[in-house]
């Protein structure tokens, strides 16, 4: 089971060093410790950035800080089913 507090947690510590505002997922690499191969798991959850912005939308751009883009992720995930 994912567990939702671990994976936000994962994608905060991500994405809160990228340059915000943020106009779209481009920005966000540079800020990412292995760029796209970065990897978040908890439970039987596992995707790497690429995946994650492959099997959602990506996110309504521009976040004006990384807990509104986080927010959005989780949400996307849990309505297609992925956690």
């Amino acid at each position: 089971m994912t567990d939702e507090a671990e994976l936000r947690a994962q994608l905060i510590d991500a994405f809160e060093g990228a340059d915000y505002p943020v106009s779209g997922p481009m920005e966000l690499i540079p800020a990412l410790p292995d760029g796209p191969s970065t990897t978040f798991e908890s439970g039987d959850f596992s995707m790497t950035a690429m995946e994650l912005n492959t099997k959602t939308s990506g996110g309504d751009f521009p976040y004006e800080d990384v807990e509104s883009l986080v927010g959005d992720l989780l949400e996307e995930l849990r309505d297609r089913g992925e956690l």
